[in-house]
Protein backbone atom coordinates (compact mmCIF):
# COMPACT_ATOMS: atom_id res chain seq x y z
CA UNK A 1 0.00 0.00 0.00
CA UNK A 2 1.31 3.54 -0.94
CA UNK A 3 2.07 5.45 1.99
CA UNK A 4 -0.56 7.52 3.21
CA UNK A 5 -0.01 11.46 2.35
CA UNK A 6 -1.89 13.56 5.37
CA UNK A 7 -2.02 17.20 4.38
CA UNK A 8 -1.33 18.52 7.92
CA UNK A 9 0.73 17.79 10.21
CA UNK A 10 -0.39 14.76 12.54
CA UNK A 11 -1.02 15.49 16.29
CA UNK A 12 -0.22 12.71 18.49
CA UNK A 13 -0.13 12.04 21.19
CA UNK A 14 -27.44 -12.73 46.20
CA UNK A 15 -29.04 -15.98 46.00
CA UNK A 16 -31.50 -16.64 43.05
CA UNK A 17 -35.17 -16.52 44.69
CA UNK A 18 -36.96 -20.33 43.58
CA UNK A 19 -40.19 -18.08 43.21
CA UNK A 20 -41.83 -18.51 39.68
CA UNK A 21 -43.16 -14.92 39.70
CA UNK A 22 -41.63 -12.04 37.92
CA UNK A 23 -42.02 -8.31 38.46
CA UNK A 24 -41.44 -5.63 36.12
CA UNK A 25 -40.68 -2.01 37.75
CA UNK A 26 -41.82 0.52 34.79
CA UNK A 27 -39.85 3.85 35.90
CA UNK A 28 -41.49 6.64 34.37
CA UNK A 29 -39.99 10.34 33.83
CA UNK A 30 -42.51 12.45 36.55
CA UNK A 31 -40.48 15.27 37.17
CA UNK A 32 -36.76 15.46 37.14
CA UNK A 33 -34.78 12.60 38.78
CA UNK A 34 -37.82 10.81 39.75
CA UNK A 35 -39.02 7.02 38.53
CA UNK A 36 -42.04 5.25 39.66
CA UNK A 37 -42.17 1.75 40.12
CA UNK A 38 -45.60 -0.16 39.09
CA UNK A 39 -44.93 -4.28 39.51
CA UNK A 40 -46.42 -5.92 36.14
CA UNK A 41 -49.01 -8.43 35.94
CA UNK A 42 -47.40 -12.17 37.71
CA UNK A 43 -45.35 -14.20 35.63
CA UNK A 44 -44.61 -12.27 32.67
CA UNK A 45 -41.39 -12.86 31.00
CA UNK A 46 -38.89 -11.00 29.83
CA UNK A 47 -35.42 -12.06 28.01
CA UNK A 48 -32.39 -10.40 27.47
CA UNK A 49 -29.34 -11.96 25.64
CA UNK A 50 -26.77 -9.48 24.59
CA UNK A 51 -28.39 -9.84 20.32
CA UNK A 52 -26.83 -8.23 17.47
CA UNK A 53 -27.56 -4.35 17.94
CA UNK A 54 -30.19 -3.19 15.46
CA UNK A 55 -32.06 -0.24 14.99
CA UNK A 56 -35.16 -0.28 12.53
CA UNK A 57 -38.56 0.01 11.68
CA UNK A 58 -41.07 -1.80 9.26
CA UNK A 59 -42.34 1.00 8.18
CA UNK A 60 -42.37 2.12 4.29
CA UNK A 61 -41.29 4.93 5.09
CA UNK A 62 -38.42 4.65 7.38
CA UNK A 63 -34.94 4.47 6.24
CA UNK A 64 -34.11 1.63 9.04
CA UNK A 65 -30.89 0.61 10.17
CA UNK A 66 -29.38 -2.77 11.36
CA UNK A 67 -25.94 -3.66 12.40
CA UNK A 68 -24.51 -6.62 14.42
CA UNK A 69 -21.91 -6.06 17.20
CA UNK A 70 -19.40 -7.88 15.15
CA UNK A 71 -19.38 -8.52 11.41
CA UNK A 72 -17.87 -10.86 8.65
CA UNK A 73 -15.78 -9.99 6.26
CA UNK A 74 -13.18 -10.70 3.91
CA UNK A 75 -10.48 -9.40 6.39
CA UNK A 76 -11.89 -12.40 8.50
CA UNK A 77 -10.43 -15.19 6.82
CA UNK A 78 -6.73 -13.00 6.36
CA UNK A 79 -6.94 -12.49 10.20
CA UNK A 80 -7.63 -15.85 11.37
CA UNK A 81 -4.82 -17.10 8.78
CA UNK A 82 -2.18 -14.38 10.19
CA UNK A 83 -3.03 -15.78 13.60
CA UNK A 84 -1.80 -18.88 13.00
CA UNK A 85 -2.90 -21.97 15.20
CA UNK A 86 -1.96 -20.55 18.46
CA UNK A 87 -3.37 -16.85 18.05
CA UNK A 88 -6.44 -15.80 19.36
CA UNK A 89 -9.67 -14.44 17.38
CA UNK A 90 -13.25 -12.73 18.34
CA UNK A 91 -14.44 -16.56 16.70
CA UNK A 92 -12.32 -18.39 18.75
CA UNK A 93 -13.49 -16.46 22.47
CA UNK A 94 -16.69 -17.71 21.41
CA UNK A 95 -18.05 -15.04 18.82
CA UNK A 96 -19.33 -15.92 15.53
CA UNK A 97 -19.52 -13.03 13.35
CA UNK A 98 -20.48 -14.75 10.55
CA UNK A 99 -23.65 -15.98 12.24
CA UNK A 100 -24.47 -12.53 13.45
CA UNK A 101 -24.16 -10.93 10.23
CA UNK A 102 -26.50 -13.65 8.42
CA UNK A 103 -28.88 -12.85 11.36
CA UNK A 104 -28.59 -9.06 9.62
CA UNK A 105 -28.86 -10.27 6.34
CA UNK A 106 -32.53 -12.19 7.39
CA UNK A 107 -33.68 -9.30 9.36
CA UNK A 108 -33.07 -6.85 6.30
CA UNK A 109 -35.53 -9.20 3.90
CA UNK A 110 -38.01 -9.38 6.86
CA UNK A 111 -38.32 -5.72 7.25
CA UNK A 112 -38.49 -4.43 3.28
CA UNK A 113 -37.18 -1.50 4.66
CA UNK A 114 -35.06 0.84 2.60
CA UNK A 115 -31.94 -0.25 4.73
CA UNK A 116 -29.30 2.30 4.64
CA UNK A 117 -26.52 0.78 6.65
CA UNK A 118 -25.90 3.49 8.66
CA UNK A 119 -25.60 3.74 12.89
CA UNK A 120 -29.46 4.83 13.65
CA UNK A 121 -33.11 4.24 12.00
CA UNK A 122 -34.53 7.03 10.54
CA UNK A 123 -38.33 8.41 11.50
CA UNK A 124 -39.75 11.56 8.77
CA UNK A 125 -41.32 13.83 11.44
CA UNK A 126 -42.35 17.40 9.77
CA UNK A 127 -39.36 18.35 8.64
CA UNK A 128 -36.87 16.72 10.93
CA UNK A 129 -35.87 13.12 11.43
CA UNK A 130 -36.42 11.27 14.29
CA UNK A 131 -32.99 9.41 14.59
CA UNK A 132 -32.98 6.10 17.08
CA UNK A 133 -30.69 3.60 18.27
CA UNK A 134 -30.41 0.82 20.62
CA UNK A 135 -27.35 -1.43 22.35
CA UNK A 136 -26.12 -2.91 25.46
CA UNK A 137 -22.53 -3.03 26.61
CA UNK A 138 -22.15 -6.81 26.16
CA UNK A 139 -19.60 -9.16 28.26
CA UNK A 140 -18.18 -6.01 29.65
CA UNK A 141 -20.96 -6.50 32.32
CA UNK A 142 -18.62 -9.95 33.65
CA UNK A 143 -16.02 -7.65 34.35
CA UNK A 144 -18.24 -5.07 36.65
CA UNK A 145 -19.61 -8.38 38.57
CA UNK A 146 -16.20 -9.75 39.50
CA UNK A 147 -14.63 -6.61 39.94
CA UNK A 148 -17.61 -5.25 41.70
CA UNK A 149 -17.68 -2.10 40.45
CA UNK A 150 -20.74 -0.93 38.71
CA UNK A 151 -20.76 3.39 38.80
CA UNK A 152 -19.42 3.52 35.40
CA UNK A 153 -21.15 0.77 33.00
CA UNK A 154 -24.31 3.00 33.04
CA UNK A 155 -21.83 5.87 30.98
CA UNK A 156 -21.21 2.73 28.29
CA UNK A 157 -24.83 2.20 28.32
CA UNK A 158 -25.40 5.49 26.83
CA UNK A 159 -22.01 6.23 25.20
CA UNK A 160 -23.29 3.38 22.82
CA UNK A 161 -26.75 4.82 21.30
CA UNK A 162 -25.64 8.15 21.50
CA UNK A 163 -22.60 7.70 19.66
CA UNK A 164 -24.18 5.66 17.01
CA UNK A 165 -26.96 8.58 16.62
CA UNK A 166 -24.77 11.25 16.53
CA UNK A 167 -23.52 10.29 13.17
CA UNK A 168 -26.12 11.39 11.25
CA UNK A 169 -26.17 14.82 13.10
CA UNK A 170 -28.74 13.78 15.06
CA UNK A 171 -28.51 15.48 18.50
CA UNK A 172 -29.47 12.88 21.16
CA UNK A 173 -32.86 14.09 23.11
CA UNK A 174 -33.60 11.44 25.72
CA UNK A 175 -32.84 8.07 26.77
CA UNK A 176 -34.63 4.78 28.36
CA UNK A 177 -32.80 2.29 30.17
CA UNK A 178 -33.58 -2.22 30.68
CA UNK A 179 -32.20 -3.19 33.91
CA UNK A 180 -32.76 -6.99 34.44
CA UNK A 181 -32.06 -9.11 37.47
CA UNK A 182 -32.93 -11.85 39.24
CA UNK A 183 -33.01 -10.50 42.75
CA UNK A 184 -32.78 -6.53 42.67
CA UNK A 185 -30.12 -5.27 45.29
CA UNK A 186 -30.95 -1.50 45.40
CA UNK A 187 -27.59 -0.24 46.20
CA UNK A 188 -25.90 -1.86 43.21
CA UNK A 189 -28.58 -0.84 40.38
CA UNK A 190 -28.60 2.58 42.02
CA UNK A 191 -24.53 2.98 40.98
CA UNK A 192 -25.30 1.45 37.82
CA UNK A 193 -28.14 4.08 37.32
CA UNK A 194 -26.12 6.91 38.59
CA UNK A 195 -23.62 5.99 35.79
CA UNK A 196 -26.53 6.26 33.06
CA UNK A 197 -27.58 9.72 34.64
CA UNK A 198 -23.46 10.88 34.17
CA UNK A 199 -23.89 9.45 30.47
CA UNK A 200 -26.96 11.79 30.06
CA UNK A 201 -25.76 14.59 31.63
CA UNK A 202 -22.31 14.27 29.08
CA UNK A 203 -25.07 13.96 26.02
CA UNK A 204 -27.21 16.78 26.72
CA UNK A 205 -30.35 14.23 27.02
CA UNK A 206 -32.94 13.40 29.16
CA UNK A 207 -32.72 10.69 31.42
CA UNK A 208 -37.01 10.04 30.42
CA UNK A 209 -37.32 6.83 32.03
CA UNK A 210 -37.04 2.78 32.27
CA UNK A 211 -37.84 -0.26 33.34
CA UNK A 212 -36.31 -2.09 36.17
CA UNK A 213 -36.85 -6.05 35.96
CA UNK A 214 -36.90 -8.74 38.54
CA UNK A 215 -36.79 -12.46 37.18
CA UNK A 216 -36.13 -14.70 40.23
CA UNK A 217 -34.08 -17.64 39.44
CA UNK A 218 -33.20 -16.23 35.58
CA UNK A 219 -29.80 -14.51 36.05
CA UNK A 220 -26.65 -15.91 38.40
CA UNK A 221 -26.39 -14.12 41.76
CA UNK A 222 -25.28 -10.59 41.91
CA UNK A 223 -25.55 -10.15 37.79
CA UNK A 224 -27.76 -8.28 35.58
CA UNK A 225 -28.28 -7.45 31.81
CA UNK A 226 -28.56 -3.84 30.68
CA UNK A 227 -29.97 -2.37 27.27
CA UNK A 228 -30.46 1.02 26.40
CA UNK A 229 -32.29 3.13 23.28
CA UNK A 230 -31.81 6.94 22.52
CA UNK A 231 -33.78 9.12 20.58
CA UNK A 232 -32.63 12.01 18.78
CA UNK A 233 -33.27 14.54 16.02
CA UNK A 234 -31.62 16.41 12.87
CA UNK A 235 -33.28 18.54 10.41
CA UNK A 236 -33.78 16.82 6.91
CA UNK A 237 -31.33 19.58 5.30
CA UNK A 238 -28.86 19.24 7.92
CA UNK A 239 -28.95 14.96 7.76
CA UNK A 240 -24.93 13.47 7.70
CA UNK A 241 -25.39 11.07 5.44
CA UNK A 242 -22.04 10.88 3.28
CA UNK A 243 -23.50 11.42 -0.20
CA UNK A 244 -21.10 14.72 -0.51
CA UNK A 245 -17.92 12.51 0.25
CA UNK A 246 -14.96 12.21 -2.72
CA UNK A 247 -12.23 10.96 -3.56
CA UNK A 248 -8.98 12.73 -1.29
CA UNK A 249 -11.49 13.67 1.54
CA UNK A 250 -9.62 13.49 5.22
CA UNK A 251 -10.62 11.34 7.71
CA UNK A 252 -10.06 12.87 10.84
CA UNK A 253 -10.59 10.75 14.25
CA UNK A 254 -11.15 11.20 17.69
CA UNK A 255 -9.45 9.05 20.37
CA UNK A 256 -11.01 6.54 22.59
CA UNK A 257 -10.99 6.00 25.89
CA UNK A 258 -9.71 2.61 25.78
CA UNK A 259 -11.60 -0.31 24.58
CA UNK A 260 -14.39 1.07 25.64
CA UNK A 261 -17.78 -1.49 24.91
CA UNK A 262 -17.18 -4.15 22.53
CA UNK A 263 -14.75 -7.14 21.91
CA UNK A 264 -14.89 -7.75 25.36
CA UNK A 265 -15.21 -11.80 24.54
CA UNK A 266 -11.71 -11.57 23.49
CA UNK A 267 -10.36 -9.31 25.82
CA UNK A 268 -11.71 -11.53 28.70
CA UNK A 269 -10.10 -14.46 27.28
CA UNK A 270 -6.93 -13.04 27.13
CA UNK A 271 -6.63 -12.44 30.52
CA UNK A 272 -8.64 -15.14 32.17
CA UNK A 273 -6.47 -17.86 29.80
CA UNK A 274 -3.49 -16.67 31.20
CA UNK A 275 -1.31 -18.32 34.67
CA UNK A 276 0.73 -15.53 34.05
CA UNK A 277 -1.36 -12.11 34.98
CA UNK A 278 -4.49 -11.22 36.32
CA UNK A 279 -6.81 -8.23 36.38
CA UNK A 280 -5.52 -6.97 39.39
CA UNK A 281 -1.98 -6.69 37.70
CA UNK A 282 -0.29 -3.48 36.84
CA UNK A 283 -0.57 -2.75 33.02
CA UNK A 284 2.30 -2.24 31.41
CA UNK A 285 2.88 1.16 29.20
CA UNK A 286 0.10 2.28 31.06
CA UNK A 287 0.43 6.32 31.27
CA UNK A 288 -2.27 6.45 33.96
CA UNK A 289 -0.79 3.50 36.28
CA UNK A 290 -3.78 1.48 36.22
CA UNK A 291 -4.31 -2.14 36.59
CA UNK A 292 -5.77 -4.49 33.61
CA UNK A 293 -8.58 -4.61 34.81
CA UNK A 294 -9.57 -0.59 35.46
CA UNK A 295 -7.98 -0.31 32.16
CA UNK A 296 -10.89 -2.56 30.52
CA UNK A 297 -13.31 -1.02 32.42
CA UNK A 298 -12.40 2.73 31.50
CA UNK A 299 -15.94 3.89 30.19
CA UNK A 300 -16.38 4.63 27.14
CA UNK A 301 -15.84 8.00 25.64
CA UNK A 302 -19.47 9.88 24.68
CA UNK A 303 -18.82 11.96 21.31
CA UNK A 304 -21.65 14.21 21.72
CA UNK A 305 -19.96 16.78 22.53
CA UNK A 306 -17.22 16.66 20.05
CA UNK A 307 -19.64 15.87 17.41
CA UNK A 308 -21.81 18.86 18.20
CA UNK A 309 -18.47 21.45 18.29
CA UNK A 310 -17.52 20.09 14.82
CA UNK A 311 -21.44 20.08 13.47
CA UNK A 312 -22.01 23.34 14.52
CA UNK A 313 -18.57 25.13 12.75
CA UNK A 314 -17.22 22.85 10.04
CA UNK A 315 -18.71 21.42 7.19
CA UNK A 316 -18.63 17.67 8.39
CA UNK A 317 -19.61 15.27 4.87
CA UNK A 318 -19.91 11.73 7.07
CA UNK A 319 -19.22 10.07 10.55
CA UNK A 320 -18.64 6.66 11.62
CA UNK A 321 -19.07 4.92 15.63
CA UNK A 322 -16.13 2.46 15.42
CA UNK A 323 -17.32 -0.45 17.64
CA UNK A 324 -17.56 -4.15 17.12
CA UNK A 325 -16.19 -5.02 13.78
CA UNK A 326 -13.73 -2.52 14.16
CA UNK A 327 -12.56 -0.19 10.99
CA UNK A 328 -13.40 -2.71 8.79
CA UNK A 329 -17.41 -3.25 9.70
CA UNK A 330 -17.91 0.25 10.78
CA UNK A 331 -16.43 2.70 8.68
CA UNK A 332 -17.81 1.52 5.25
CA UNK A 333 -21.61 2.05 6.87
CA UNK A 334 -20.81 6.01 6.26
CA UNK A 335 -20.04 5.90 2.73
CA UNK A 336 -21.69 5.37 -0.57
CA UNK A 337 -20.51 3.12 -3.17
CA UNK A 338 -17.52 4.09 -4.78
CA UNK A 339 -15.34 5.11 -1.88
CA UNK A 340 -13.21 3.29 0.55
CA UNK A 341 -10.70 4.39 3.18
CA UNK A 342 -7.30 4.02 3.57
CA UNK A 343 -5.15 4.52 7.18
CA UNK A 344 -1.71 4.18 8.04
CA UNK A 345 -2.02 3.36 12.00
CA UNK A 346 1.84 5.09 12.31
CA UNK A 347 -0.60 8.40 12.44
CA UNK A 348 -1.89 7.94 16.19
CA UNK A 349 -0.71 6.58 19.86
CA UNK A 350 -2.58 2.99 20.88
CA UNK A 351 -3.81 2.85 24.64
CA UNK A 352 -1.32 0.45 26.20
CA UNK A 353 -4.35 -1.86 26.69
CA UNK A 354 -4.24 -2.93 23.02
CA UNK A 355 -0.52 -3.72 22.92
CA UNK A 356 -1.27 -5.62 26.03
CA UNK A 357 -4.24 -7.78 24.59
CA UNK A 358 -2.42 -8.44 21.09
CA UNK A 359 0.91 -9.59 22.60
CA UNK A 360 -0.32 -11.91 25.31
CA UNK A 361 -3.04 -13.54 22.85
CA UNK A 362 -1.34 -13.37 20.06
CA UNK A 363 -3.88 -11.77 17.94
CA UNK A 364 -2.90 -11.23 14.37
CA UNK A 365 -2.76 -6.92 12.91
CA UNK A 366 -6.02 -7.87 11.07
CA UNK A 367 -8.09 -9.35 13.63
CA UNK A 368 -6.94 -6.48 16.16
CA UNK A 369 -8.35 -3.98 13.77
CA UNK A 370 -11.53 -5.76 13.10
CA UNK A 371 -12.32 -6.67 16.32
CA UNK A 372 -11.65 -3.49 18.38
CA UNK A 373 -11.14 0.76 17.49
CA UNK A 374 -7.74 0.25 18.18
CA UNK A 375 -7.60 3.83 20.10
CA UNK A 376 -9.70 5.65 17.64
CA UNK A 377 -13.49 5.89 18.59
CA UNK A 378 -15.07 7.99 16.22
CA UNK A 379 -14.56 9.12 12.95
CA UNK A 380 -15.40 12.79 10.60
CA UNK A 381 -15.15 12.76 6.60
CA UNK A 382 -14.10 16.16 5.84
CA UNK A 383 -12.04 18.33 3.09
CA UNK A 384 -8.46 18.89 3.17
CA UNK A 385 -8.65 22.63 3.79
CA UNK A 386 -11.64 22.12 6.38
CA UNK A 387 -8.83 19.51 7.92
CA UNK A 388 -6.31 22.31 8.44
CA UNK A 389 -8.89 24.92 9.64
CA UNK A 390 -9.88 22.12 12.45
CA UNK A 391 -6.05 22.05 13.46
CA UNK A 392 -5.74 25.56 12.87
CA UNK A 393 -8.47 26.47 15.04
CA UNK A 394 -7.66 24.25 18.11
CA UNK A 395 -10.25 21.48 17.45
CA UNK A 396 -7.96 18.88 17.19
CA UNK A 397 -6.38 19.81 20.89
CA UNK A 398 -9.53 20.69 22.39
CA UNK A 399 -11.61 16.94 21.10
CA UNK A 400 -8.07 14.89 21.31
CA UNK A 401 -8.20 14.31 17.34
CA UNK A 402 -5.99 13.36 15.01
CA UNK A 403 -6.06 12.81 11.20
CA UNK A 404 -5.79 9.31 10.53
CA UNK A 405 -6.37 8.36 7.08
CA UNK A 406 -8.00 9.29 3.53
CA UNK A 407 -10.99 8.54 1.57
CA UNK A 408 -9.99 6.74 -1.99
CA UNK A 409 -11.73 6.00 -4.77
CA UNK A 410 -12.43 1.99 -5.28
CA UNK A 411 -14.69 -0.68 -6.88
CA UNK A 412 -14.46 -3.04 -3.90
CA UNK A 413 -17.49 -4.03 -1.84
CA UNK A 414 -18.25 -4.56 2.29
CA UNK A 415 -15.23 -4.55 4.07
CA UNK A 416 -12.86 -4.70 1.11
CA UNK A 417 -13.48 -1.04 0.52
CA UNK A 418 -11.18 -0.13 4.24
CA UNK A 419 -7.44 -1.17 3.83
CA UNK A 420 -4.77 -0.75 6.94
CA UNK A 421 -1.38 -0.06 7.04
CA UNK A 422 -0.26 -1.72 10.42
CA UNK A 423 2.09 -0.30 12.98
CA UNK A 424 3.22 -1.94 15.33
CA UNK A 425 3.25 0.95 17.82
Amino acid sequence: MAPLKAPLKVVRASSSSSASSSFIHKRARLLPGSHQLVPARDGLRSLSCSPPRRSASAHPAVDSSYSCCASSSSASAAASSAAGAEGMTYKSAGVDIDAGAELVRRIQKLTKGDVSGGFGGLYPFGDSYLVAGTDGVGTKLKLAFLLDKHDTIGVDLVAMSVNDIITVGALPMFFLDYFATSKLDVDMAESVIAGIVDGCRQSSCTLLGGETAEMPGFYAEGEYDLSGFAVGSVKQDALVDGKRAVAGDVVVGLRSSGVHSNGYSLARRVVESSDRFDYGDALPGDDQGRSVGEALLCPTRIYVPAARAALGKYDIKAMAHITGGGFYENFPRCLPDGLGARFDASLWSKPAIFSFLQDNGRIADAEMFRTFNMGVGYMMVVDGAVARQMESDGYFGEHDAVVVGEIVATDAKGEARVEVEFSTQ
